[in-house]
């Protein structure tokens, strides 16, 4: 059809676990030229890759075209068999758990990266907010990077001169727009990032999540600024965790879990399937391999420390987190309270309320709680953040996002937001080594 912008057909991605190369130009050059000869790879482990499940020597190229072939020990699936189409003027919501493949779906879109097997054809320019970033380089100004971005789009040095005193205006940053970006902060970075990705004139904007860092006036200019592109006649994808702003601004919302497609409907019925599926009164994570930081285990208690998903209006609450630490990092938590529409009502960080950075010792396990009492609200969702304490980028460790969830009352149906305004929450905020 004329007005289909995007096709995706069959999709998808393999991914190799841990490391890749051999260490060394040179042995990575011998590895490539036995592929190609259809040689075993002189520096596999002894047993490793060199035979099918029948005992035969595999094609070189096979594991990368065939879907159905058996996947390694250090192999996985990013995306499995994904097709769907985005017409012209639409604005497509994309949402999943961490891990579904959303961000490895907009990278195969933005031409980050190759697919696997499957084909995407893509009708336009595509403008690209896929991290805190994007596209920048960090020893340029403001300015020219506004510059570079736009030659990377495919516009005139003139065609951009128009734009740039309302992308710097957009962005609220005029007094740094001739600093070098690598002292800009992560907010910084983004409002200058979508400034310049939203007002350059793509056919196709793709967002991701990095909105997220900006403050909420500011992502409320960048929602109302995805509605007038969109109705301008580009077409964007957007992928959040905000589902208020799904439900606002998308009419259309694809559901990813682990690779696929399980939902490509409404908004209102992909966003709360995906809100009433996943949570629950506790969460404890999958087996970790990494090594890395990671929230353990949380759930809601009472204010003795008793486990319950069930709250009377007016009763004290705690969301208590269990964190496995094993390098010793300083870290940080973020908590946001939602109710079922995906509205925020209140968020919580350390910078917020002047707490010092976490910190344990390897292999030990911190509980962290804090209390929200006089929370008026039939459903409450919660999200968690895990990152690094200190320097300006953000980095996020484990985000546990709409997995937590508890009532309140018994039909308070959202008493306390008026107007998706913040509520006040007093804390009592504890670490318990165990």
């Amino acid at each position: 059809m004329s007005d289909v912008v995007i096709q995706v057909d069959h999709l998808w991605k393999k991914y190799r676990l841990g490391v890749l190369g051999t260490g060394t130009l040179r042995h990575d050059f011998n590895r490539w030229l036995h592929r190609i000869a259809g040689k075993p790879d002189p520096y596999a482990k002894v047993g490793e890759g060199q035979k099918s499940e029948d005992g035969a020597s595999p094609s070189p190229l096979s594991p990368l075209l065939s879907p159905s072939s058996p996947l390694r020990d250090d192999e996985m699936w990013a995306l499995r068999d994904i097709s769907f189409e985005v017409k012209q003027g639409e604005i497509l919501g994309i949402i999943g758990r961490n891990g579904a493949g959303k961000s490895t779906l907009l990278k195969i879109l933005s031409r980050v990266t190759a697919p696997t097997s499957g084909e995407v054809r893509v009708k336009g320019r595509i403008a690209s907010l896929l991290e805190v970033g994007t596209g920048f380089h960090p020893e340029l100004t403001g300015r020219e990077n506004i510059f570079l971005n736009g030659a990377i789009l495919g516009m005139t040095k003139t065609e951009i001169k128009q734009k740039l005193d309302e992308i710097v205006a957009f962005a609220e940053i005029e007094q740094f727009i001739d600093t070098p970006v690598k002292r800009y902060s992560s907010g910084m970075y983004v409002r200058l990032a979508f400034a310049v990705a939203a007002h350059l004139d793509p056919e196709i904007l793709i967002v991701d999540e990095v909105l997220a860092v900006g403050d909420a006036e500011f992502q409320r200019k960048c929602l109302g600024k995805i509605g007038e592109v969109a109705g301008a006649g580009r077409t964007v994808l957007f992928v959040s965790h905000n589902m208020a702003a799904m439900k606002t601004l998308c009419n259309r919302v694809i559901l990813l879990k682990a690779g696929r497609i399980q939902i490509d409907g409404s908004a209102e019925h992909t966003v709360s399937h995906f809100l009433n599926e996943r949570a629950s009164s506790q969460y404890v994570a999958p087996d970790s391999k990494t090594g890395a930081p990671h929230v353990a285990k949380c759930w809601f208690s009472d204010q003795a420390g008793i486990a319950k998903e069930s709250f009377r209006i007016g009763e004290p609450l705690a969301v208590n987190v269990e964190l496995d630490n094993p390098h010793n990092e300083s870290l940080k938590l973020e908590f946001a309270f939602f109710d079922s529409g995906g509205y925020k009502l209140w968020n919580f960080t350390h910078e917020y309320y002047k707490l010092g950075p976490i910190t344990a010792g390897p292999k030990t396990t911190v509980r962290v709680t804090f209390f929200v009492p006089a929370l008026q609200l039939h459903e409450v969702f919660v999200h968690i953040g895990l990152c690094l304490a200190g320097g300006h980028a953000l980095r996020y460790l484990d985000h546990i996002r709409e997995g937590l969830r508890c009532f309140v009352g018994a039909n308070a149906g959202g008493a306390y937001r008026q107007a998706g305004t913040f509520i006040e929450c007093p804390i009592k905020f504890e670490i318990l080594s165990l």
